[in-house]
């Protein structure tokens, strides 16, 4: 036996004991006559001491060893006369008296700490070892914890976890399909899942009425922090349900993650139709941590303008001039005003330029447009923002969508810039009602803007081919902290409806037939009303632990390139394998 304790186990009753340790040597503190070695394993840290007079052949054993050596000690349980109150087993120490070297280790690329000091790419090409540090190892057991909760939760709400199939037909979903080709089908091709949606669909066909299933799924798209080409999701559906029914249900399963994993508690989760976020927050996913909500002073949706013919060209040509109130803000020297200009003439932004007030202790106002607007126009600005004392308003100008985005980049980084999105304070919302179809001027056509098979609200049915731009989907998405968790919607379940969607997609009969005819073939027999939801899993692991990046929460990640660099990941392959594709 290597070992009969872990390095994270003992404690000051255990003191005399005879114990044996294996893991991984993290530090070395060689003293002239004793040594101390820190021994790691995946439980924690225990620290092993050598002593001349006491264990001297050990201690001239431990001066050969090197950082990551695998070792095994047996020795004596201590009280350490120097206490470590950083670590679980910071009470006592190990009397070495046997040690032997398991495997010897090259020296590491980066310190195996968690404050370490290797970069990205680095730790990436050496994950095995990344893996090693206590912080990383941490959030793979967050991972494990979640998922054990999701699965009993939703096992002991009756859903059955029902594996679906990871080669299947190529339809448009969205993003780009990551294909592979088939050897015994020269010239045909499987895809990867983007995700479960057209068997669950069919799971609800064949009357199976709740099903659940942790899945990996893969999209061909550009990356960044929150995305990767292959993802995990909790794909859920149900039979025989309204969208209420599955609100309450997945506010169910995250509160009783919150509450099970973090100790916080959530009274109820807000609602906002998708206008609503769009108007007062320019984004489909509003981090409502914060207020600081738009405020329009030129709006043509809102028959409102107080801004133009003043003879400022900008505000005066703009079809919208919108703003937020920086609360407390008013103490930014023009250093910092000309910074948020410059933050948002970023070309991720495209906005030409920003105009900032600010409320004086007297309560007057003073503006970077003063020579436009005498002080009685600047305190209707005032008045309209709600600003006191001390308080930031920043306009922007612009195409009135446009404008709402960029304004959107501006709150959220006003937001950080004054301490106001605390990672671990959650706040969670539904949005509800979002557009059935987005139009594509550029094609002349429509897309769904969650996908084919989301039904339009009952009350929106009779507008889907005069006004299919004003029709409401019945879909939602779960947002925490400005991060979209999840997104679902009650699914069409009538041949015909189905149809029509496709007719409103531009499909031809033949290819909806060729693409999607098994599905609508299903609908003649049997189908039961039925709506679902996919929770992306790696989002909220990252949510839980407080980062923007999912990369912190999978094993084994691929970069911002989709590249694994530990495994020199996508490779050519040889000519043998293309021919036997039919690839040469």
């Amino acid at each position: 036996m290597f070992r009969s304790h872990t390095c994270g186990e003992l404690r000051l009753s255990d003191v005399g004991n005879v114990i044996s340790l294996s893991g991984w040597v993290a530090r070395i503190r060689l003293m002239g006559s004793m040594a101390f070695v820190d021994l790691r394993d995946r439980y924690g840290i225990t620290q092993l001491s050598f002593h001349e007079g006491i264990n001297s052949d050990m201690l001239v054993k431990a001066s050969d060893l090197g950082r990551e050596f695998v070792i095994q000690v047996t020795g004596i349980v201590a009280e350490r006369t120097s206490k470590n109150s950083q670590i679980a087993t910071g009470d006592i120490e190990i009397v070495v008296q046997s040690l032997m070297v398991l495997n010897r280790s090259k020296t590491p690329p980066f310190i195996i700490e968690n404050d370490t000091d290797g970069g990205d790419d680095i730790r990436m090409q050496y994950r095995y070892l990344d893996l090693r540090r206590g912080i990383v190892r941490g959030n793979l057991e967050l991972r494990h914890k979640l998922a054990q909760k999701i699965r009993n939760y939703l096992s002991n709400a009756q859903f059955l976890e029902v594996e679906t199939p990871v080669l299947i037909k190529s339809t448009p979903e969205g993003a780009r399909d990551f294909v592979v080709p088939s050897r015994l089908n020269p010239g045909h091709w499987y895809a990867l899942p983007q995700s479960p949606q057209t068997f669950k669909q069919l799971l609800m066909v064949s009357g199976f009425d709740k099903y659940f299933q942790i899945v990996k799924c893969f999209r061909d798209e550009d990356l960044r922090a929150d995305r990767q080409p292959e993802f995990t999701q909790i794909d859920c559906e149900m039979s025989f349900v309204e969208r209420e029914d599955i609100l309450q249900t997945f506010e169910g399963l995250v509160s009783h993650l919150f509450s099970e994993i973090k100790g916080i508690h959530f009274d109820v989760f807000p609602r906002m139709t998708y206008a609503e976020a769009m108007s007062n927050y320019g984004c489909d996913k509003p981090d409502i941590r914060f207020d600081m909500r738009f405020v329009a002073l030129k709006s043509p949706g809102e028959d409102i303008d107080v801004v133009g013919g003043k003879g400022f060209a900008v505000f005066d040509s703009a079809e919208s001039v919108i703003g937020i109130c920086a609360k407390g803000a008013g103490n930014y020297s023009r250093k910092q005003l000309d910074t948020l200009t410059e933050f948002v003439k970023r070309p991720q932004i495209g906005a030409n330029g920003l105009v900032w007030c600010r409320i004086e202790a007297d309560g007057s106002a003073k503006s970077s447009v003063d020579k436009f607007y005498d002080s009685d126009a600047l305190m209707q600005w005032e008045r309209l923002f709600r600003a006191d004392a001390g308080d930031l308003i920043l306009l922007m100008a612009g195409e009135l969508n446009k404008t709402r985005k960029q304004l959107n980049e501006l709150r959220l980084y006003m937001g950080s810039e004054l301490g106001l999105r605390d990672p671990f304070n959650y706040k969670p919302l539904w949005v509800i009602d979002f557009p059935l179809l987005e139009a594509d001027s550029e094609n002349n056509c429509w897309h769904a803007m969650h996908h084919p098979f989301t039904s339009p609200l009952p009350e929106d049915l009779s507008l889907m081919e005069s006004f299919p731009g004003d029709v409401r989907a019945n879909a939602y998405d779960m947002v925490i902290n400005g991060v979209e968790v999840g997104g679902g919607s009650i699914r069409i379940f009538e041949r015909d409806l189905q149809s029509r969607m496709f007719d409103l997609l531009g499909f031809s009969k033949e290819d909806a037939q060729s693409q999607f005819g098994f599905l609508m073939n299903a609908f003649e027999y049997g189908a039961p009303p039925h709506g679902g939801i996919a929770l992306g899993f790696d989002r909220l692991c990252s949510l839980f632990g407080g980062s923007e990046s999912i990369r912190d929460y999978i094993a084994f990640p691929k970069n911002n390139n989709g590249r694994d660099v530990m495994i020199d990941a996508p490779s050519p392959i040889d000519e043998t394998q293309r021919k036997e594709l039919g690839l040469s």
